[in-house]
């Protein structure tokens, strides 16, 4: 039954516009995210542009009031907090290529371990940033545009780069 389930969310779901009809299509995408897929415990404001790839919904468990722009991928065992902003072409992986020996084609050692990656609360994920696996961003923490995060991110703090680094910590208050 699940992969029906994903089967109508990729064929039908995740393709419905998002100009024109946007707020239709939205409280559709959420309705079947929350009601259907499980993801979300309550709909609330959250909001759901088209194009979102899921990976392992059961997995995937995301907050109130949290904005997911177009075409982001979201793979495996992630928690996405409340207030969350994920930018489009975003990717959260957890999950990544082994690549430890030189005697086998990289292609054919398969996949590391699945390693859960945590959003918390009032973070802001840039475009085309990517989170690589079993990292932890912080609470009110800000990930720049095109970042590849390697290492977890304090909260409160702003990284950017290949690999991301502090570029500042935010003032709070």
């Amino acid at each position: 039954m699940r992969k029906i389930k994903m089967a109508i969310y990729y064929l039908i779901i995740q393709n419905l516009p998002h100009s024109r009809f946007s707020l239709i299509s939205n409280k559709i995408r959420l309705w079947y995210i929350s009601k259907v897929l499980g993801i979300m415990p309550k709909i609330g404001s959250a909001k759901f542009e088209n194009g979102i790839y899921i990976s392992n919904a059961d997995k995937l468990r995301i907050g109130q009031h949290t904005r997911i722009n177009e075409n982001v991928f979201l793979q495996g065992e992630i928690s996405i907090g409340d207030y969350v902003m994920i930018a489009p072409k975003a990717a959260i992986y957890t999950r990544t290529h082994v690549f430890s020996s030189i005697e086998k084609p990289m292609l054919l050692q398969g996949d590391t371990e699945p390693s859960p990656v945590i959003v918390e609360d009032d973070v802001w994920i840039g475009i085309n940033a990517v989170i690589l696996p079993g990292l932890t961003i912080g609470k009110g923490a800000i990930v720049g545009a095109n970042a590849v995060v390697t290492e977890n991110v304090e909260p409160y703090t702003i990284v950017g780069g290949v690999p991301a680094k502090t570029i500042k910590k935010r003032n709070i208050g």
